[in-house]
């Protein structure tokens, strides 16, 4: 897999592109601001673009914007967004026009390469990922309000793993069920929610996201 790495915080660019690197990663590029990084993807095409939520000059939402244009210049290329905080907005914002080969981790989980290059994987694959910090909090918070109150906490469960872009067979093994008990549940679900059933898991993940969102 190749990926280009953009953070303008020299020390942490450069372990993510070495952790990744040692990981069997191909590391393409490197940048410290959006134009940059616009430059290294619009040269080297890369699978994935890793890139830090605040870039300079206003330290902000630069690097999402980035990520967003990203997604809509060059469709091959997935983006993986880096948040220092818990900011379910920001993460909607990216899904919202090109949920598709986009991803949204806190930059603790960089710590554990084997959850990022998990994430790039599936990015690369051209499904969605969502922090499962942030999942649960959405989760919690529904408890209270909304239609997902009607969900069992089986449901829950498994309404959780789907928003973080597991397919069903990745659910069963997590949950140590059948996947055919997983498909049970994920038509329940889609039911409760009035969401239309899909055979496309992409369109599963994007429905359910649209509903968090809401």
């Amino acid at each position: 897999m190749r990926v280009v790495v953009a953070d303008d915080v020299m020390l942490m660019r450069a372990g993510i592109a070495r952790l990744l690197g040692d990981a069997g990663v191909e590391i393409v590029g490197e940048a410290t601001d959006a134009g940059e990084l616009m430059r290294e993807v619009a040269f080297s095409q890369p699978d994935v673009a890793i890139v830090d939520i605040r870039m300079p000059p206003t330290q902000t939402d630069e690097g999402l914007v980035a990520a967003q244009e990203i997604r809509s210049r060059y469709p091959n290329v997935g983006v993986l967004v880096l948040s220092q905080y818990l900011a379910p907005g920001y993460a909607f914002r990216l899904f919202e026009e090109h949920p598709e080969r986009s991803g949204y981790l806190l930059k603790e989980r960089v710590s554990d390469v084997a959850v990022v290059v998990d994430a790039l994987n599936r990015i690369a694959d051209g499904e969605c990922v969502l922090d499962p910090t942030i999942v649960a909090r959405l989760l919690a918070r529904s408890r209270k309000q909304g239609p997902l109150t009607q969900l069992t906490d089986r449901e829950r469960e498994v309404l959780a793993l789907i928003a973080e872009g597991r397919s069903n067979a990745a659910i069963a093994a997590v949950l140590f069920v059948t996947p055919r008990t997983v498909e049970a549940h994920v038509r329940q679900i889609l039911g409760k929610l009035g969401l239309r059933e899909s055979p496309d898991d992409h369109r599963r993940v994007l429905a359910v996201l649209a509903f968090l969102r809401g």
